[in-house]
C-alpha cells in the first residue's frame, strides 16, 4: 500500500497516463476485490480502512475519484463525504458511495452528504468501472480547465450559489482573496457573492455579465464568470476567473515618456484616475500642497496648463503603449 501511495502522490502533478482512485472500506476483502479490478484496468489505486485514514489520504494525494463505503465504524462514509466537501482542496473530487442499504432515505443521505452516485453491495467491479468512467470524464475536463487557467496566470475559484460557499480555489486565488478581502475558503467575499447571485438570478442568456473589479492602490483584481459546473439546481456551482493587473508599470511608462520623477508620475497617474489633490495626497503620503507643486512640474514638462489636458495627454500615450489599461 505504501508503494501505491507514493505512486499516487507522484501522479498529483502529472496524471496524463493514470487516474487516481481512493477506495475507502473497513473490510479488507472488499478492498482486495476492487483494488485488483481497478489496478488491472490501469488505475492508480489507494486504499483506506477508516474514515480518518480516508481524509488523510485524500488530502495527501487529491485522488480523481473516491469510492466510499457508507457504513463504517467510527466515522461513517456520510461524515467522510461531508468533511471532504468542506475542504476546498478536496471539495471538487467526485464521491461514489458503496452501500448495502437500499432504502430511499439512505440513498438520499448519501447524495446530500456530497455523493454524485452510488453502487449497491455486493460490489460488481464492472458496474463500478462504468460509473467511475462517467464521473471521471467530467472531473478530468474541469481539472484541465483549471490547469489551463493557472498556466496562463489566472487564479480561479468555484462558488456555490445557493449557500455561498467557496468550494474550491487555487493557491494564487487564496492569496489574492486574503490580500484584497481578508477572507479564506469556505467564505466567499460578500461583494463577490452579491455580484455572482445578481447576475445568475437575472439570467445570463449566453452573454458574459459585467466584470467585478476591486482596486488597492495601483493594483486591480477583476472577476469574471467563466462557466457553470455541475447541475443548475439552486443556481449551481460557478467557476470564476480572477486576474490581478498592476498599473505600476503604467506609472513607470509615464515617467520615462514624459521625463517625470517617480513621484510626479505617480501623481499624474492618480490625476488620470480622476482623483483630486487631497485624495492623491492621502494615497501617496504627501500634503495637498506638495501634490500641487508636483502637478505644476508635470504641467510644465507636458506643456499644458490644466489637469484635464495633462490627463488626456497621459491617457493617449498610455493607450499607445498599453491598450489594456483601464483609466
Amino acid at each position: 500500500m505504501t508503494h501505491n501511495l507514493s505512486k499516487a502522490l507522484d501522479c498529483t502533478l502529472d496524471r496524463a497516463n493514470s487516474d487516481v482512485v481512493l477506495i475507502v472500506d473497513d473490510v479488507p476483502d472488499n478492498l482486495a476485490v476492487l483494488h485488483d479490478a481497478l489496478d488491472e484496468s490501469g488505475y492508480t489505486v489507494l486504499v483506506a480502512l477508516s474514515g480518518t485514514a480516508a481524509l488523510q489520504r485524500a488530502a495527501q494525494a487529491l485522488p480523481d475519484v473516491v469510492l466510499l463505503d457508507a457504513m463504517m465504524p467510527g466515522m461513517d462514509g456520510f461524515e467522510v463525504a461531508r468533511q471532504l466537501k468542506l475542504n476546498p482542496q478536496t471539495a471538487h473530487i467526485p464521491i461514489i458511495f458503496m452501500t448495502g442499504l437500499t432504502e430511499t432515505e439512505h440513498l438520499v443521505a448519501a447524495l446530500e452528504a456530497g455523493g454524485v452516485d452510488y453502487v449497491t453491495k455486493p460490489i460488481k467491479p464492472k458496474e463500478v468501472l462504468a460509473r467511475m468512467a462517467v464521473h471521471l470524464q467530467g472531473a478530468r475536463e474541469k481539472r484541465q480547465t483549471r490547469n489551463a487557467l493557472d498556466a496562463f496566470g489566472y487564479a480561479s475559484i468555484t462558488v456555490r450559489v445557493n449557500d455561498g460557499r467557496l468550494m474550491w480555489q487555487t493557491s494564487l486565488a487564496r492569496e489574492l482573496l486574503m490580500r484584497y478581502y481578508g477572507t479564506d475558503a469556505p467564505t466567499t467575499p460578500i461583494p463577490v457573492l452579491t455580484w455572482l447571485r445578481r447576475h445568475v438570478e437575472k439570467g445570463l442568456g449566453g452573454i458574459e455579465p459585467p466584470r467585478l473589479s476591486v482596486e488597492v492602490g495601483p493594483k486591480r483584481l477583476t472577476f469574471r464568470l467563466h462557466q457553470q459546473i455541475g447541475d443548475s439546481e439552486g443556481g449551481g456551482d460557478w467557476l470564476i476567473i480572477m486576474q490581478e493587473v498592476s498599473d505600476e508599470n503604467v506609472i513607470e511608462t509615464m515617467a520615462l515618456s514624459f521625463k517625470l520623477t517617480p513621484k510626479e508620475a505617480e501623481v499624474l497617474y492618480w490625476v488620470v484616475k480622476g482623483k483630486i489633490n487631497r485624495d492623491i495626497g492621502d494615497i501617496v503620503g504627501s500634503s495637498p500642497m506638495t501634490v500641487k507643486k508636483h502637478l505644476e512640474h508635470v504641467f510644465a514638462k507636458l506643456g499644458v496648463e490644466t489637469r484635464t489636458a495633462a490627463a488626456a495627454m497621459a491617457m493617449r500615450r498610455i493607450r499607445q503603449l498599453q491598450p489594456q489599461f483601464e483609466g
